[in-house]
C-alpha cells in the first residue's frame, strides 16, 4: 500500500511539471505570435511612408536576361524548356552553400548548375564552354525598357537607391557601367561581402546595417518571389516586379506594392510621403 501511495504521489508530481512546462511554452508562443503580430502591425503602419532606402536586386529585376537565356538554351542543345530548372537548380545551390557555410562566386555555381542539368539531360557540356554561354553574355545585358527613367524619377523625388544582390561586386559594376546605370546608385551591395546568400535573413540585415537604418526602414524591389519572401520575413517591406513568369511565395505575407513593371511600381513609391 505504501507503494502504491508513493507510486500516485510521483505521477501527480509528473503532471504537474507536465503541466508547468506546457504553459510555460505556450506562453512563450503566445509571446512569439505577439512579437510576429506587433511586427506586421508596425510594417502596415509604414505603408504611405517612404522607406529611408530603396535596395533594387538586379538580374531580371533591372536587367532583361533574353540574351543570356538564348545563349544557356542554346548550349543546352537547344533545350529553352531547361532554364528554369538551371536557374532553380542554381538557387538550390547557392543555399546549400550558405547552409554548408561555403562561398563560392554565383556565377560560379550556377556553371556547376547547368553542367548538372546537362548531365542529368544526357547533354555533354564543358565547364569553359557553360562559362563562356553564362558570363559572357550576362555582362552585356540590356536594362528593361522603363528601367533608366523610373529610376531617374525616384532619384528626383529624393529616394537613396542601392543595388543588393547575389552577384558579385565586380561583375555587378561591370554589368551596370555597359548597361548605363552606373551614376543612379547611390552604393551598390553585394553578398560577395559577408559570404551569405539572399534570402538568409543575415543578408539582409546586414545590408541594413550597411546603410545605418533599421530593417523596417528598408524596402526591397525584386522580380524574385523567394527575394520579396526573405526580405519581409527579415522585417523589410518589399516591392515586386511581377515579370513574365515570376510569381509570389504564397506562404510568405504579401508585399505592399505589386506591379508588373518598375514604372508603375515608380508611380506609387513618388506618391509615399
Amino acid at each position: 500500500m505504501f507503494y502504491n501511495i508513493k507510486n500516485m504521489t510521483n505521477k501527480r508530481r509528473d503532471f504537474m511539471k507536465k503541466t508547468a512546462l506546457f504553459s510555460l511554452g505556450g506562453a512563450a508562443v503566445s509571446s512569439l505570435g505577439f512579437a510576429a503580430n506587433d511586427t506586421k502591425k508596425m510594417n502596415t503602419e509604414l505603408n504611405g511612408i517612404r522607406p529611408k532606402v530603396l535596395f533594387f536586386d538586379v538580374n531580371e529585376t533591372l536587367l532583361d536576361l533574353t540574351t543570356m537565356k538564348k545563349s544557356v538554351g542554346d548550349a543546352l542543345g537547344g533545350r529553352p524548356d531547361l532554364l528554369p530548372l538551371w536557374f532553380t537548380t542554381m538557387l538550390q545551390y547557392s543555399l546549400v552553400t550558405t547552409v554548408g557555410r561555403q562561398y563560392n562566386d554565383f556565377g560560379i555555381i550556377g556553371v556547376a548548375a547547368l553542367q548538372m542539368v546537362a548531365a542529368n539531360n544526357g547533354i555533354t557540356i564543358s565547364e569553359s564552354d557553360a562559362k563562356t554561354a553564362i558570363l559572357t553574355p550576362l555582362r552585356s545585358i540590356p536594362a528593361h525598357p522603363e528601367v533608366k527613367a523610373a529610376l531617374s524619377e525616384l532619384k528626383q523625388a529624393g529616394y537613396k537607391l542601392v543595388s543588393f544582390t547575389n552577384s558579385s561586386n565586380i561583375g555587378v559594376e561591370t554589368q551596370f557601367k555597359n548597361a548605363g546605370l552606373i551614376d543612379y546608385f547611390d552604393h551598390r551591395l553585394s553578398i560577395e561581402d559577408i559570404g551569405k546568400f539572399k534570402p538568409h535573413t543575415d543578408a539582409y540585415d546586414w545590408a541594413a546595417r550597411k546603410m545605418g537604418i533599421s530593417p523596417n526602414e528598408c524596402m526591397l524591389v525584386a522580380a524574385h518571389g523567394w527575394d520579396i519572401a526573405g526580405a519581409l520575413w527579415a522585417n523589410w517591406r518589399g516591392a515586386f516586379i511581377s515579370r513574365p513568369g515570376a510569381q509570389l511565395y504564397p506562404l510568405a505575407d504579401k508585399p505592399e506594392i505589386n506591379e508588373s513593371d518598375l514604372k508603375l511600381i515608380t508611380e506609387k513609391l513618388i506618391t509615399l510621403k
